[in-house]
């Protein structure tokens, strides 16, 4: 926007070519520099070209939404039952809340939000579907026009190796092809966290898996305390 109001003694050449050399996200750095000098212009313009882009419908406003949205995402991370342990625990908290506080209700919004956090956490199987989804066929096709092709940086557990100098998973480049092996590892997600999950031994994953269980224990002992002499430092 500042540049285009002529307000950064750089040429517009120079700043796209200091993003290439920079070489991270090339293609939507130079894409918000753009709309950037778009919205200068024209406003109404910005909004017409990104418009498109807002696929998902609009963010649960209240409580009761919000816990009904991270259910239904639940569910399609998982399953019913995985949705299902969810909603307990987050009911269990808005009961005993009630229960000990009346109307306030600044405990619940926290335990809906973290404990779903915990509970989705973003495994090979959870990449597998997102990259697998429609949605993200659809962004490609808003974003990009012509030929184009597709490059994946993952760091898959047998193949990546680690980094000598950090200790970190190595990522490797994949072509277009990581695509289709995504889709055919999406529908496995019912492995998850099961004996027969090939991911389920590492490091990452068992404290992910562990998480969740420190995660419930400490809900029912906060639960267990509650009054309204610690509410306060319970909702902190």
């Amino acid at each position: 926007y500042a540049l285009q109001r002529g307000l950064v003694p750089v040429p517009v050449a120079a700043i796209e070519r200091a993003i290439e050399l920079n070489g991270t996200a090339v293609a939507t750095t130079k894409q918000t520099l753009a709309l950037g000098r778009l919205a200068s212009l024209d406003i109404d313009k910005l909004r017409e070209a990104i418009a498109p882009v807002r696929l998902e419908t609009d963010a649960p406003r209240t409580l009761d939404e919000l816990i009904e949205h991270r259910k239904k995402l639940l569910v399609d991370y998982q399953d019913e039952a995985y949705a299902s342990r969810y909603l307990d625990l987050v009911e269990r908290v808005r009961s005993r809340e009630r229960q000990s506080m009346g109307d306030r209700d600044e405990l619940t919004p926290p335990a809906a939000k973290y404990y779903f956090k915990v509970l989705a956490y973003k495994d090979e199987y959870e990449v597998a579907r997102l990259y697998s989804s429609p949605q993200f066929r659809r962004r490609l096709e808003l974003e990009f026009t012509g030929p184009y092709r597709l490059s994946f940086r993952m760091a898959p557990p047998l193949l990546g190796g680690r980094d000598p100098v950090t200790g970190e998973s190595r990522k490797r480049a994949f072509g277009g092809w990581m695509l289709w092996a995504l889709r055919a590892l999406a529908p496995f997600k019912f492995l998850r966290g099961t004996p027969f999950d090939p991911f389920a031994y590492s490091a990452d994953r068992r404290l992910e898996r562990g998480l969740i269980g420190e995660y419930e224990a400490f809900v029912a002992r906060a639960l267990g305390v509650l009054t309204p002499d610690n509410y306060e430092k319970a909702v902190g």
